[in-house]
């Protein structure tokens, strides 16, 4: 099994990364690994709370990257990589909740693989972008569809909701690029989506090379390389989970999400200004 690396936050409230063990116990690291991180001297931990696995400055999607996937979208796989960014506000770990807004009637799940950026990165070749991807973990890009079919662009609202970014359950170095990615509802035996990564238009390397050309890649960012065919509706109460061969699998339930009370506001004192206001401005009366 490959080695498998994590973000926890300790008891004493404390963010670290580390590897984890095949019996869930974590061996803390003094950074992140792409930064030079070491192992602590303390034994490994078994109480914490599994994070996203990175927290990334940015997160930069991918669209149409799938053929087939461009094609159920009655469109065209684009001449170039088509991009957009989600906020890092969106990202939530394994087992955490999606939100299902109120603004949106349509929300679907979108399953696909990340790569995770290790070193700073700009107007790089193929050859320094395959050098700059430190690793890959597996993402879930939510997005209101009726929200972003509503508008041509550029996706921030339909895409960047709080939640909308499932990232993890945790990183690996190697990845076969003919592994599968498979996406699942309600732990179902069949999968709504499913492919493999050589399937992409654009590969990794060539999608991290064209976004540098852009944008300065910093260490631990993000880059979603694009989801397959059969995206769809989800419900809440909904659970969706995405596995990739050779990393694992991340599981997320929806839950209605809480609409903001609307605070009460006194108003009266900007009405009776407003009154005064118009009644001076009101012409005098002829005598």
């Amino acid at each position: 099994m490959a080695t498998r690396y994590v973000r926890v936050q300790t008891q004493d409230g404390r963010i670290h990364y580390g590897v984890l063990s095949l019996n869930r116990s974590v061996q803390l690291w003094d950074a992140p690994p792409w930064l030079g991180g070491v192992p602590l001297e303390q034994e490994a931990v078994e109480d914490y709370r599994l994070l996203a696995p990175c927290a990334p400055s940015k997160i930069v999607a991918v669209g149409k990257n799938y053929q087939a996937h461009a094609a159920e979208m009655d469109s065209e796989v684009p001449a170039e990589p088509l991009l957009f960014l989600k906020p890092p506000s969106a990202v939530v770990a394994h087992d955490a909740n999606i939100l299902y807004p109120s603004s949106s009637h349509r929300v679907d799940y979108e399953g696909e693989l990340a790569l995770i950026i290790g070193q700073k990165t700009r107007n790089c070749s193929l050859a320094e972008a395959r050098q700059a991807i430190w690793g890959y973990t597996i993402a879930n890009d939510v997005t209101a569809r009726d929200l972003q079919k509503r508008s041509p662009g550029p996706w921030a609202m339909a895409k960047g909701f709080d939640s909308f970014c499932p990232l993890g359950p945790w990183m690996v170095r190697e990845l076969s690029p003919c592994a599968t990615v498979q996406t699942f509802m309600n732990d179902a035996e069949l999968p709504v989506q499913r492919a493999t990564v050589d399937q992409m238009v654009y590969g990794p390397a060539v999608l991290v090379s064209y976004i540098s050309r852009v944008m300065t890649l910093l260490p631990g960012d993000v880059v979603l390389t694009g989801t397959p065919e059969g995206v769809g509706p989800v419900a809440v109460g909904d659970r969706i989970s995405i596995e990739i061969e050779g990393i694992g699998r991340l599981s997320n339930v929806v839950v209605a999400r809480p609409d903001p009370e609307e605070p009460a506001v006194d108003d009266s004192a900007e009405k009776e200004a407003n009154e005064k206001a118009a009644g001076e401005s009101q012409p005098l009366g002829e005598a």
